[in-house]
């Protein structure tokens, strides 16, 4: 038997596994040659947004997509038919392309499947985003402020004494969270304006609550008046005087009532006719021309929260349970009628009466001055001052524009004409012997004035200011004459009180004298004028008690008069 077709069969096997062998060798030297050749390359025919970075190493493809993609591309979006520029820049949007390239196919890799790729071709990737959510919500807010229509609460308004239901209303706005990633999806992607989806936005006290507040509340709140029992008096509160201290506000989804505590014991004031929350002093007024002791008033005095606490329960109720009884104190004046008729004002002790020229802005001002001043009374020790007593001169304190002296020349602005008013009441002070506090004479002197003997007063700078320093009480009585244009007007300021003080009084002469300048001015504010000179000059006030002769002191007052200058206007 022959060997030979066994050593064939093996022969046979050896060239099957040599061959097999080789072709491992083949292939695998092939797969480590197509790793080596492939694996830290990008696959060609690669794009990210258009850019091709096919068959680059990642780091050139990284450096490419960072010059070529346009990172500052703004995205526009529309919402409610208006449109919007997104700034990537300022909504925080970039580019990372080391993530880019790695998502498109880039580095190491013992995958056949990746190697075939790099050969046969690879895909258009969208580049990787990087966002910054807080910028990006902060753009799409902005935008939404002009879209939005935020919803409407359901509400109860108080007014004219009545409530009205406010009915609730269902709101929109753009979907923040769509928003931002319809955003994100559109950067870079695509130059269509995108549009942002809308949500609806539900009001939290719906048309329920508000019903409920209507039922429980309202109605009944504004249903009657209430009626408050104070120092044995009913006050009467009806609806309309107490509505506008009150209102509903949401808190938890529920309306509930709110007291505006300051506007309703506002609104108590004008129905307390008959009870006065404060004591009013014993006085003396005028009464027929002549003085008369007025009795004070007492006052009643209570806890405000007495009412305030208790008032948004007292309007759920109905009948004769709106009526609240408050706790009250009598507080008696501090100045009785004893007081008043110890102040023994009797008779006129000094009268004083200026004049002036006819002007409508004097008749305004000189009488809502003397209408302020008049019925002042002055116990012994106390200050008068023109400013406090008048207060400021405006429009809405009755006031009118007409000429002050304003820096040496003559210009308008409220209250002109109050000088002389300043200058009679002083001069009535002067010869009833009050003691001089403060008065500031005019810069020049005018000559219908009383030389030496005459005050001007700006609010806030220059005040007239004199005090009762006799034992007797002072009564001033103000008014005046109007003018008109073919009269001039007078004005006339008496002290009432007891005889203290016989006064009277000396004048020295001019002396110093100087001349007056010309000055040019323009602006429509200019008023022209005729200067004249300026001087020194001395009043004396001689003091004697009342039906003596003898000389108790003297006073000297000084004045410097500046020239009143020439002013020419252009």
């Amino acid at each position: 038997m022959s060997d030979q077709p066994f050593r064939e069969k093996n022969r046979d096997r050896s060239v099957v596994t040599w061959l097999l062998v080789g072709l491992v060798v083949l292939f695998g030297g092939l797969y480590v040659a197509g790793y080596v050749f492939t694996s830290d390359k990008v696959p060609r025919g690669t794009t990210v947004a258009g850019v091709d970075i096919g068959g680059l190493e990642p780091a050139a493809a990284e450096r490419v997509l960072a010059r070529e993609i346009d990172i500052d591309q703004p995205v526009v979006v529309s919402a409610d038919g208006r449109r919007h520029r997104i700034d990537p820049v300022a909504a925080g949007l970039s580019v990372d392309p080391a993530e880019s390239v790695a998502q498109a196919g880039a580095g190491r890799s013992w995958s056949p499947a990746r190697m075939w790729d790099f050969f046969t071709g690879g895909d258009d990737h969208e580049p990787v985003v990087t966002v910054d959510g807080d910028k990006l919500n902060e753009q799409i807010a902005t935008f939404a402020e002009k879209v939005d229509t935020p919803a409407r609460d359901g509400g109860v308004r108080f007014r004219r004494g009545s409530a009205d239901a406010r009915e609730p209303r269902t709101g929109s706005a753009i979907d923040r969270a769509a928003a931002t990633q319809a955003v994100v999806d559109a950067y870079l992607t695509t130059d269509e304006v995108v549009p942002l989806p809308f949500e609806e936005v539900q009001p939290e006290i719906t048309e329920d609550e508000v019903a409920a507040a209507m039922e429980d509340f309202a109605n009944p709140a504004m249903s009657a008046p209430v009626t408050i029992q104070l120092g044995g008096e009913d006050v009467v509160l009806r609806p309309a005087a107490y509505a506008p201290a009150l209102s509903m506000a949401n808190q938890g989804g529920d309306l509930v009532p709110v007291l505006d505590e300051r506007a309703l014991l506002k609104a108590i004031e004008p129905a307390m006719k008959t009870v006065a929350l404060q004591p009013e002093d014993a006085t003396v007024k005028l009464v027929d021309g002549r003085p008369q002791v007025v009795r004070g008033k007492p006052g009643v005095t209570f806890d405000p929260e007495d009412i305030t606490g208790e008032f948004l329960t007292l309007l759920a109720q109905k009948g004769e349970e709106r009526t609240l009884a408050v706790e009250t104190e009598v507080d008696r004046p501090d100045f009785s009628a004893k007081d008043a008729r110890k102040l023994a004002i009797t008779e006129v002790v000094s009268e004083f009466t200026t004049y002036f020229p006819h002007a409508d802005y004097r008749n305004t001002n000189l009488g809502r001055a003397a209408e302020l001043i008049n019925g002042t009374v002055l116990r012994p020790g106390e200050t008068f001052s023109l400013n406090e007593t008048v207060g400021e001169r405006t429009a809405e304190n009755g006031f009118a524009k007409g000429f002050i002296i304003s820096d040496g020349v003559y210009r308008e602005d409220f209250g002109g004409g109050v000088s002389q008013v300043a200058t009679t009441a002083f001069n009535a002070a002067f010869f009833a012997g009050l003691e001089d506090v403060e008065h500031k004479p005019h810069s020049f002197y005018i000559d219908r004035y009383p030389i030496g003997r005459e005050a001007t007063v700006a609010w806030g700078l220059i005040d007239l200011r004199f005090k009762n320093d006799t034992p007797y009480g002072v009564l001033i009585q103000a008014g005046i004459e109007p003018s008109s244009p073919s009269s001039s007007g007078s004005m006339t300021v008496r002290m009432w009180s007891t005889d203290y003080w016989d006064i009277t009084a000396g004048v020295s002469e001019r002396y110093n004298l100087t001349e007056p300048e010309t000055r040019h001015l323009d602006g429509e504010e200019c008023v022209p004028n005729e200067g004249y000179g300026g001087f020194d000059i001395d009043v004396f006030r001689h003091f004697r008690r009342a039906g003596e002769q003898k000389l108790v002191r003297t006073e000297t007052m000084h004045t410097t008069y500046t020239p009143s200058d020439t002013v020419v206007c252009s």
